[in-house]
C-alpha cells in the first residue's frame, strides 16, 4: 500500500495561472530562464530560478539566490499572485499534447514510503544537485516543484478521475510551451478525497518517472526536520503528481559525439550490429538505432545474440553504451565525459543533423524510446538505468502547485 494525502495547495490566482506557470528549473539554464521570464513579473522563474533577478556573475548556487527565491515567494503570496487554500484538497492536472491526454492526481506522498521503497527509483542522483534543491526547499520552507510519479492503472481510480473531469469545470485551462494544453481541477468533495486516498492504499508501488533529485532532496529535508525536532505532518510528505503509466509517453533521448570515429568504425560496429545505409532517421523498433555521420543515415540493428536477458542491460541505451561508447570510443562515464552530449527527442532529428553538419560534433545516434514497461521493470528489480535513458514530454509546468512545510 502507498499513502497519498490531500494538502493545502499554494497555487496561482485563476487569471494569472498561464503567466505564473514555467518550465521546470532543470530543463533550462539561467540565461534561458531570464529570457523566457522577460518582463513577466508573475513568472515562476523568479522563484524557481531566482538568479535571474540578481547580478549575472553570481553563482546560481550562492545563498543569496535561495534567499531571493524565498523573498520572491513571500512577495507572490503578499500580492495575491499565489494563494494558499484554506482546506486540504486533491487536484487533477491534465496535459494534452498532439491530441494525447494524460491526467495526474496532485497530492502529497510519504517520505516513509520512499524510505521503505514503496516509491521506487530507477536513476542515481548527484550530490551537488541534491544540495541545490535542499537549499531551495529549506530556505523557501516549501516543496517548490512537484515530483513526477507513475503507477500501474487502477480502474476505479481512473473512473473517479474521468467522472470528476466530466462533471466539474477546471480552474485553469490554458496553452503553453509546444502548444500543450494544461487544465487543473480542484477535488474539494470530502467523500471523493477519502475514496481516492483509500484506493491508493491498494496500489503496490509508485514509480519516479522524473524528479529523482527533487525526491531525494525533499526526503532529506524531511529527515532533517525529524532530527531537529521541527517535524510536523507536512514535513513527512512531499509534493507529487501521479499519473497512470499507460497514459505516459517516453521520448527518445539522443546522443551526439565529438570524437572522430576510427578508420575501422563501420567494421567494429558490424561485430554487434547489422549496419545498413537506409536514410531512415528515427528507429522503428526496439533493438534499432540510427547513426548519422554527416554524410548519410544508417540503421544499426542489434544482433539478437548480443542482447542480454537483463532488464537494464537489454535497453537500447545500454547496448549502445556497451558496444559503441565504451568498446569503440572508451567513453565509460557519460555523466562527465565531455566528448558526448544528449539531445531530447522534442528537438527532433533535424537538431542532430544540424549539430553534426556544424563540424563540432562528428556522429549522432537517434534512439528508440525506452518504454514505460521497461522503467517499471527496472525499478521493480531495484536496478538503475543508464544516465539519460528517458525524456518525458510534455513537461509538467512548475508554479501551479506548491506544498507548504508549515501547518498553518
Amino acid at each position: 500500500m502507498v499513502q497519498v494525502h490531500p494538502f493545502k495547495g499554494i497555487r496561482p490566482a485563476e487569471k494569472l495561472a498561464d503567466k505564473v506557470a514555467a518550465l521546470p528549473y532543470d530543463v533550462v539554464n539561467s540565461q534561458e530562464a531570464k529570457e523566457m521570464a522577460g518582463d513577466n513579473r508573475y513568472s515562476y522563474f523568479h522563484i524557481d530560478k531566482a538568479e535571474i533577478d540578481l547580478p549575472a556573475d553570481l553563482s546560481p548556487y550562492d545563498e543569496k539566490v535561495y534567499q531571493k527565491a524565498a523573498d520572491n515567494l513571500a512577495t507572490f503570496l503578499e500580492k495575491g499572485w499565489l494563494f494558499k487554500e484554506s482546506d486540504a484538497y486533491f487536484y487533477l492536472y491534465e496535459l494534452v499534447m498532439d491530441g494525447r491526454s494524460q491526467t495526474g492526481i496532485v497530492a502529497c506522498t510519504s517520505i516513509q514510503d520512499y524510505i521503505d521503497e514503496k516509491i521506487k527509483k530507477h536513476e542515481f542522483t548527484r550530490h551537488e544537485k541534491e544540495i541545490d534543491r535542499m537549499n531551495h526547499i529549506r530556505t523557501c520552507d516549501a516543496n517548490t516543484s512537484p515530483i513526477f510519479l507513475s503507477y500501474r492503472p487502477q480502474t476505479e481510480i481512473q473512473t473517479i478521475i474521468k467522472k470528476w473531469q466530466k462533471e466539474n469545470k477546471p480552474v485553469y485551462d490554458f496553452d503553453s510551451y509546444h502548444d500543450v494544453t494544461h487544465r487543473v481541477w480542484v477535488i474539494d468533495q470530502a467523500d471523493t478525497i477519502n475514496k481516492l486516498a483509500e484506493l491508493f492504499t491498494e496500489v503496490d508501488a509508485l514509480y519516479i518517472a522524473d524528479g529523482h533529485h527533487r525526491t531525494e532532496s525533499a526526503v532529506k529535508i524531511g529527515l532533517e526536520k525529524r532530527q531537529s525536532g521541527e517535524q510536523n505532518p507536512e514535513t513527512e510528505q512531499f509534493l507529487s503528481i501521479i499519473f497512470p503509466e499507460d497514459e505516459l509517453a517516453i521520448w527518445e533521448y539522443n546522443r551526439v559525439l565529438k570524437e572522430e570515429p576510427p578508420a575501422d568504425f563501420m567494421e567494429r560496429l558490424a561485430e554487434n550490429y547489422q549496419v545498413t545505409k537506409t536514410g531512415v532517421k528515427k528507429p522503428e523498433k526496439a533493438g534499432d538505432c540510427q547513426l548519422y555521420d554527416g554524410v548519410a543515415w544508417h540503421t544499426l540493428s542489434i544482433k539478437p545474440e548480443k542482447v542480454p536477458n537483463d532488464p537494464v542491460e537489454k535497453l537500447d541505451v545500454a547496448l549502445l553504451q556497451k558496444y559503441v561508447l565504451e568498446d569503440i570510443f572508451g567513453i565509460n562515464d557519460i555523466r562527465t565525459d565531455k566528448r558526448i552530449d544528449f539531445v531530447g527527442g522534442i528537438r527532433g532529428t533535424e537538431e542532430l543533423e544540424k549539430l553534426v553538419d556544424s563540424g563540432e560534433w562528428k556522429l549522432a545516434f537517434s534512439m528508440y524510446p525506452t518504454q514505460m514497461t521497461d522503467l517499471l521493470d527496472v525499478a521493480d528489480a531495484k536496478k538503475i538505468m543508464p544516465p539519460k535513458s528517458t525524456w518525458f514530454e510534455p513537461k509538467l509546468l512548475s508554479g501551479l502547485f506548491l506544498h507548504d512545510l508549515e501547518t498553518k
